[in-house]
């Protein structure tokens, strides 16, 4: 009996291991195997090259380019995505008449199609779109939102930003649900006032999830500058992710591609990595 006590955590960590291991190790491993060949002479007959993907890789102006999009999308979106849905969430949070309408509406652009999404708000950013209406109201300019390259990768962000705000929204809530009531008490009995008990507990206790996940998720956005700018104008919007669709999958140089992958795992790692030791440290005794 004893026996079966001891294995069964692990029998329900099977069908996640599985998944782990088809989705994630095996297709990194075959990743990883293909940054060592070159597949622009032939798909069928690679020539095996070293190491020499990831030294033109770090040789190659593009590449830096690619990688400071990514972290500027990162620092554009993210910010917004960690602060205002735990806005609405504290909010949403409180007890208010028509509070299942108000978690309705601000959950509505997350079932969205980010396609759909994108095609709206790329009619939205048109020159002869709504927003250039509205500033020609005001005698304003009109603005090439996704042709200007100091306003495409903003353009771009923004439909991200709105696309996460519910998402981020219920992870905040949920998260919310699950403070400990004892230190809001705590907090009354100090005198500690909204702000400050929000402060001092709420955003401590559930803020590091939601700043990993939205991190990540900014660097690897794709499918808005696919459908939306195609990494234009002038590389303005092009980050690492659509690099590395369009060197696979329009040049077909799989191994290029292929070392590009393994380079944004790192940094994802990386990321993560900070999370667990800054934010996250005491829930690990063996760090």
């Amino acid at each position: 009996m004893n026996y079966y006590k001891k294995y069964t955590p692990y029998l329900f960590l099977l069908p996640a291991a599985a998944v782990m291991i088809v989705f994630f190790f095996i297709p990194f491993f075959q990743t990883f195997g293909l940054s060592f060949f070159d597949y622009s002479s032939s798909l069928y007959n690679p020539n095996f090259v070293g190491t020499d993907n990831y030294i033109k890789l770090f040789k190659e102006p593009v590449f830096y380019k690619v990688m400071f999009n990514t972290f500027m999308y990162l620092v554009i979106a993210v910010p917004f995505l960690v602060t205002f849905p735990l806005f609405l969430a504290i909010l949403i949070n409180q007890k208010i008449r028509g509070i299942t309408l108000y978690k309705i509406l601000l959950y509505l652009p997350v079932i969205v199609s980010i396609v759909v999404a994108a095609i709206a708000f790329k009619w939205l950013y048109a020159g002869q779109g709504i927003l250039n209406y509205i500033l020609s109201l005001f005698h304003i300019k009109s603005i090439g939102w996704l042709v200007d390259t100091k306003w495409a990768l903003f353009s771009v962000a923004l439909v991200t930003i709105w696309k996460g705000i519910g998402y981020y929204m219920m992870i905040y809530l949920a998260s919310l649900m699950s403070v400990p009531q004892d230190l809001y008490e705590a907090c009354d009995i100090d005198g500690a006032n909204f702000i400050t008990k929000h402060l001092t507990v709420t955003i401590p206790h559930i803020i590091a999830l939601v700043s990993t996940i939205s991190t990540i998720s900014a660097m690897k956005v794709f499918a808005e500058i696919y459908v939306m700018t195609k990494g234009g104008p002038l590389n303005s919007t092009k980050t690492i992710v659509y690099y590395i669709y369009e060197r696979a999958f329009e040049n077909l140089d799989l191994g290029y591609a292929s070392a590009l992958a393994v380079v944004l795992l790192v940094v994802v790692m990386g990321f993560s990595l900070i999370n667990i030791l800054f934010f996250e440290r005491n829930k690990y005794t063996d760090i």
